[in-house]
């Protein structure tokens, strides 16, 4: 009987065994994505004692779009890094703030490489099982609370910027362009389908250049800020034991 019993123990631990390596059946994923840009410089916004934590300074008017893609890789089943590029528009104006008057204006075309770890703080419980994997059933079988990653991220980057100022700022322009390092943070979250999944993610962006609106004020504290917030689709792509694509043929041996 007690014969019975470890054996029965010893498969049930290697089938949660197997099970919990699922994931690494389809740990390559290329993602696309669309989303929204919001610029903090030294045009536009409101001043400090005008400005409640920063939140008058979120102006629609100065929103603008991005579109990105990445290619991202588990090394853990918690843990994933990926490589992401990014590019799109900047705008800037005075004309909603505390320096209307000086109607300052301008536009950032910007491309953005970077190299970003996640961490799951949520991983989604259908991708333990073979029918996630094979994507059979996943509707019926799975609650929608189930198919849930919530994940924080950060990483290190080199933003390309070119600024194009208007009329008023071209005399006290003090930088049209150039690259800078940054530093992005922040949060996500996506709704696993099978082998294709949809997810939002926002992430702001420390940068170590006070030019990328192409001017520097003398009262200025602080380097420019950015966020990014973006839909972004996913594919995974199967991956073999070795964890390299199943499209890639090894060589054999001679």
């Amino acid at each position: 009987m007690k014969q019975f019993l470890f054996i029965m123990l010893l498969l049930l631990l290697l089938q949660n065994t197997s099970y919990s390596q699922l994931w690494k059946m389809k740990r390559l994923e290329v993602t696309g994505g669309i989303g929204t840009t919001q610029f903090f410089g030294d045009i536009g916004g409101f001043s400090q004692g005008e400005n409640i934590l920063g939140i008058k300074d979120f102006i629609l008017s100065q929103t603008r779009f991005n579109i990105s893609s990445s290619a991202r890789y588990r090394i853990l089943s918690p843990v994933a890094i990926r490589i992401n590029l990014a590019g799109g528009y900047f705008h800037s104006s005075d004309a909603k703030g505390s320096n209307s008057g000086r109607a300052f204006e301008s536009s950032t075309l910007f491309f953005e490489p970077s190299a970003i770890a996640e961490y799951y703080l949520l991983r989604n419980r259908a991708e333990r099982t073979y029918h996630f994997m094979k994507g059979i059933g996943l509707r019926k079988q799975q609650k929608r609370s189930h198919l849930v990653d919530l994940y924080l991220f950060s990483g290190i980057g080199q933003l390309f910027y070119k600024v194009n100022p208007n009329e008023k700022l071209e005399s006290y322009i003090t930088g049209s362009g150039g690259h800078t390092l940054i530093i992005p943070a922040g949060i996500g979250a996506s709704l696993n389908t099978g082998d294709y999944y949809f997810g939002a993610e926002l992430g702001g962006r420390y940068t170590f250049s006070d030019n990328i609106d192409g001017y520097t004020s003398i009262y200025s504290k602080s380097n420019d800020i950015y966020f990014l917030l973006n839909l972004i689709f996913t594919y995974k792509i199967r991956t073999k034991e070795n964890g390299l694509p199943e499209f890639i043929k090894s060589k054999g041996r001679r």
